[in-house]
């Protein structure tokens, strides 16, 4: 996927927690959060699940990758993606992966972890691209190109959570999974990051009916609350993300279409998130 302007966005894993491979989520797909977003020359990855694998053999068949990696956080379903991109082995490749240290654990050592005897036989000094890895505080901004700002933003989530805002030439796209909100109403700070935003990327893992029957506390967003946060913060396109690992393809599809009845009336689009799916901001 090219952009010669503008920002570009493509889902390649949609589905939370787990991997769900089989004919009952073939439509929507089964692999983990990965979101790639093109800026002109520029490549920027939103989260490293096992989406990444089908992206990275996608993208050997292009010029030298040259891709930023930002991780919202170390859950395995946002990393396993990892160890399976082929670009980060190939030397004249560049790599730059983004995210939060936890306490006395850098970013590196974490990524590594998973890389390490007895949980992977290959270890992550084995790439041969050139690697950097960078450590985000929450709430610092990354600038990767004079009108190319990636913005970051705590989440409610356990062990915590970024949400990225991605800004370049007037378009901004926000991406927030994993993230859990008040009965009372949106986090006004997330509303206040996502305003006027292109698109929103939104956690919208449960009903209101699962998440009230023992999920409370789970970091995860109802459909509901999905809404919320994008109809408060006025975005234009809302797209419905981290599908839980139980909801096939005509349970979505049933989701889809209560949310948009009952969005009868306003401006706000939603879609379901799909792998393949591609959006021109």
């Amino acid at each position: 996927m090219e952009a010669e302007a503008g920002m570009i966005f493509r889902f390649w894993g949609v589905r939370g927690s787990i991997a769900t491979p089989g004919p009952a989520t073939v439509r929507y797909g089964g692999n983990t959060p990965c979101v790639e977003v093109r800026v002109g020359p520029h490549l920027i990855i939103l989260d490293g699940g096992t989406g990444l694998r089908a992206l990275g053999d996608a993208l050997l068949d292009g010029p030298p990758v040259d891709a930023s990696l930002f991780l919202t956080h170390m859950h395995w379903d946002h990393i396993q993606g990892i160890p399976f991109f082929r670009p980060a082995f190939q030397r004249g490749n560049r790599l730059a992966i983004y995210g939060e240290r936890k306490g006395d654990r850098s970013l590196h050592e974490m990524l590594a972890g998973q890389m390490t005897d007895p949980n992977f036989p290959v270890p992550i000094s084995v790439m041969e691209c050139e690697l950097e890895v960078h450590e985000v505080a929450a709430g610092e901004a990354v600038t990767l190109a004079p009108d190319l700002v990636v913005d970051s933003l705590p989440l409610a989530h356990p062990n915590g959570c970024l949400a990225y805002r991605v800004r370049a030439g007037g378009r901004c796209l926000v991406y927030a999974t994993d993230t859990e909100h008040d009965p009372a109403g949106p986090d006004p700070a997330l509303v206040a990051f996502a305003r006027g935003a292109d698109a929103l990327i939104h956690d919208a893992m449960y009903t209101e009916e699962e998440y009230t029957s023992g999920k409370i506390g789970w970091g995860h967003a109802t459909y509901a609350a999905a809404v919320a946060v994008a109809e408060a913060a006025q975005v234009k396109w809302l797209h419905l993300f981290h599908h839980a690992p139980e909801h096939d393809d005509a349970f979505l599809d049933a989701q889809l279409a209560a949310v948009r009845r009952a969005l009868v009336g306003t401006t706000l689009r939603v879609e379901m998130a799909r792998e393949g799916e591609t959006t021109v901001l």
